[in-house]
């Protein structure tokens, strides 16, 4: 049986919806017909030193009203025509072209896109985020982590769940993890390499929802809208 997912943003109801097509609710300009092979794409600004902020172009067209500026995104999985499509990364309003990927995109297939980088030196990160291989049946919660810090080290993240250590593992610049069941509750992530880099996060969980942990920001700053921090985003909440 197939899924449907709501995509929530803070107080705010995204819907989404997995048909043998997939219709989309989301900022556009136009209307995606219930015919036309689509696919759903979230986007994220991870890059702490983008100002201005930035314009995720697929195929020559914006996907989003406005750029978005570092650690925000677009707030649900946005329609994209299935396919072979080329992602670039601009900065706002200029012909600075920062990143250029090429990605095929699956009918009814979610994925999400990750700028990353610093100092000139930036990427996209292209995940297909398999929600239709989560289970709905044990009342869980999923979560994975993006390691988006810029740094040369190797991390270790541990994720705890009532006091026991339910995940530890190292992770360096660019590592995006694959969901990870939990029960629900709260949760702390804890991120480290013993020098440099030391943040962490509680999040309560629920159960069927699915999370992204971002990890972001520059170690030796001290700005602190920039420095190395732990942030979440809901990504949507499964149902059969």
């Amino acid at each position: 049986m197939k899924k449907k997912l709501f995509s929530v943003l803070q107080n705010k109801f995204l819907y989404l919806t997995l048909f043998s097509v997939v219709i989309f609710s989301a900022c556009k300009k136009s209307n995606v017909t219930n015919n036309t092979p689509t696919s759903g794409l979230m986007a994220f600004n991870l890059i702490p030193d983008s100002i201005p902020p930035l314009a995720f172009v697929l195929n020559g067209n914006s996907i989003t009203n406005v750029p978005l500026s570092f650690n925000n995104y677009t707030g649900s999985y946005l329609p994209v025509y299935s396919g072979q499509r080329t992602l670039q990364l601009y900065l706002a309003n200029s012909d600075s072209l920062l990143a250029t990927t090429n990605y095929t995109f699956e009918t009814n297939k979610y994925y999400s896109a990750f700028a990353v980088g610093a100092n000139g030196t930036y990427k996209n990160i292209m995940v297909a985020d398999n929600l239709d291989s989560l289970p709905t049946s044990t009342g869980n919660a999923f979560v994975r982590y993006v390691n988006a810090i810029p740094d040369s080290s190797v991390q270790t993240v541990t994720i705890s769940a009532n006091e026991t250590n339910n995940v530890t593992k190292p992770t360096s610049f660019g590592n995006v993890s694959a969901f990870t069941p939990f029960a629900p509750g709260n949760i702390t992530v804890n991120l480290s390499n013993d020098s440099t880099i030391s943040a962490n996060k509680t999040i309560t969980l629920e159960k069927d929802k699915v999370y992204t942990i971002l990890m972001t920001g520059l170690p030796h700053v001290t700005d602190t809208a920039k420095a190395v921090q732990i942030k979440y985003i809901v990504n949507g909440t499964l149902t059969k």
